[in-house]
């Protein structure tokens, strides 16, 4: 008798030891399935949000352990890049409603995955223009030879557009660039009901005034002697030698700033 309730105490051991672990397995599955199944809605939430946001600021909305905040920004040094099609208003006078917007798809399908791929974040898209950030979204040690390096493929990729166009007998596209590099203030801004991430800072409205400043200076490209120099310290080597200009009164760029032309006529 002893030894008979000895084994049945053993076998009933076995099936305690037996359902305790088939249940910390049905536990783990069920975790696991749950982490799958937020994982995936996650990266749908994100592809869906990389739509409408870079997929760095996708990766925080989606990401953040509480709710964003209109009000909360960070400060940075970054380079900023603005990109825009000269003559713009001109041609939105003048040509039809949808091959206008067939343009402006065509031109930001070109340009909007060489920023990217070079690191930098598009901020906005304001009518034919793209305000991009490189060191704003994420720190970077290398924002400013990374926003050189980006315009000059953006200048073969705009050559190579107008090659395109002209074989089919389209007019080329002039496109301004510039970029200036300083300190920004990278945040969301706006009320509950609708928020924006944005940097702001004088070398924004530095570089919108210098990309206008391409029509007096007869340039396709310009930026800073500062941010050009800086470019260079971060590894950058630019594929040629770079004409050094000083600004004359015009578009709001201070007199005597020292710029450097990335690409000219």
């Amino acid at each position: 008798m002893t030894s008979n309730a000895i084994l049945l105490g053993a076998e009933f051991d076995k099936v305690i030891s037996i359902l305790m672990v088939t249940g910390i397995l049905c536990l783990a599955l069920v975790r696991a399935r749950e982490l799958l199944e937020r994982s995936v809605i996650e990266a749908a939430a994100a592809a869906d949000l990389a739509r409408f946001f870079s997929p760095e600021i996708a990766s925080k909305i989606t990401h953040s352990d509480q709710q964003i905040q209109p009000g909360q920004g960070e400060a940075r040094e970054a380079a900023i890049l603005n990109v825009d099609i000269r003559g713009f208003t001109a041609m939105a006078n003048e040509m039809d409603p949808t091959n206008l917007i067939q343009l402006l798809h065509e031109y930001e399908s070109r340009m909007v995955p060489i920023i990217q791929e070079g690191g930098g974040n598009i901020d906005k898209f304001l009518g034919d223009g793209i305000l991009a950030t490189f060191g704003a979204v994420l720190s970077s040690e290398s924002y400013a030879a990374d926003a050189m390096r980006t315009v000059d493929e953006l200048v073969k990729a705009a050559d190579a557009w107008n090659v395109d166009r002209s074989t089919i007998g389209l007019p080329p596209i002039s496109i301004g660039m510039a970029v200036v590099t300083g300190r920004i203030i990278f945040g969301a801004v706006g009320d509950d009901t609708r928020l924006e991430y944005t940097v702001i800072g004088d070398p924004v409205n530095l570089c919108a005034k210098l990309e206008k400043h391409n029509r007096t200076a007869m340039s396709r490209a310009l930026t800073t002697c500062e941010a050009f120099d800086l470019a260079e310290r971060q590894g950058y080597q630019a594929p040629s030698t770079r004409e050094r200009i000083a600004t004359a009164t015009g578009e709001g760029v201070p007199t005597g700033l020292d710029l450097v032309v990335i690409a000219s006529r």
